[in-house]
């Protein structure tokens, strides 16, 4: 029964975790997957260290390290390009990628002997956190003991992958929304000094603005940029000898 109440209370305790991270959106990305990572090690048991591991690009990027251990366990996957956060964050086929007991592990050689020699990890499970054409990422858990991470500590790990997943997502859509806007106000600014400089209504103004924009194989916005540029240039400022 107590099992059953810790298990409750853990569970309960992300929950609030979830509350918090959606209450602070929107947030700087960094700040949310920094309270991810802390959640992690404070709610998982077996946990010391925890990292994510963000593949964009075929750029293989630390980042919002609970410490210099994860930091350094993140950097070695990232020097050979292999080991369980990177197998997490790009695995097509599962979401959670364990590596029990480092000592006996035939996976990742190369990762796995500089991890030996060189960090106290010795066990790792690996959550896959989200999954795009653009970006995939993991959050990555760590133990310097061989076999820390139960069935327990595995579903927790999910709750908080989980959770930093949708946190992280409304995070970019806030972004993606606000970066949308300014685009807009961009857009209709351009199409405005048009409509007045040429007496044109904004049927005729937007349509100008896209055939330029395909003539020159510029994107829209880029374009609404250049216009307004042209039309109020910044002055420069010429210092006085």
């Amino acid at each position: 029964m107590s099992d059953n109440n810790d298990v409750t209370t853990r569970l309960t305790a992300m929950a609030d975790k979830a509350r918090e991270l959606f209450e602070q959106l929107p947030a700087d990305e960094s700040d949310l997957l920094t309270s991810v990572t802390a959640a992690a090690v404070e709610q998982v048991p077996g946990a010391e260290w925890a990292g994510i591991t963000l593949v964009s690009k075929r750029r293989v990027v630390s980042v919002a390290p609970t410490d210099d251990i994860a930091k350094h366990v993140d950097h070695l996957q990232e020097s050979v390009g292999a080991g369980p956060c990177v197998q997490a964050a790009t695995e097509w086929r599962g979401h959670i990628v364990r590596s029990d007991d480092y000592g006996s592990e035939t996976r990742w050689p190369e990762f796995i002997a500089l991890a030996l020699s060189e960090t106290p990890v010795r066990s790792t499970i690996a959550f896959q956190l989200y999954r795009s054409d653009a970006a995939m990422g993991s959050l990555n858990i760590h133990s310097g003991q061989p076999g820390a991470f139960t069935a327990e500590a595995e579903e927790l790990g999910i709750a908080v992958a989980t959770h930093a997943a949708l946190a992280l997502h409304a995070a970019r859509r806030e972004e993606q929304f606000a970066s949308a806007l300014a685009s807009r106000d961009i857009i209709g600014q351009a199409k405005g000094m048009i409509m007045e400089r040429f007496d044109i209504d904004a049927l005729r103004a937007w349509e100008l603005i896209r055939r330029l924009s395909q003539d020159s194989n510029t994107p829209v916005v880029e374009l609404a940029r250049q216009l307004i540029d042209a039309d109020h240039p910044i002055p420069s400022v010429h210092s006085e000898s």
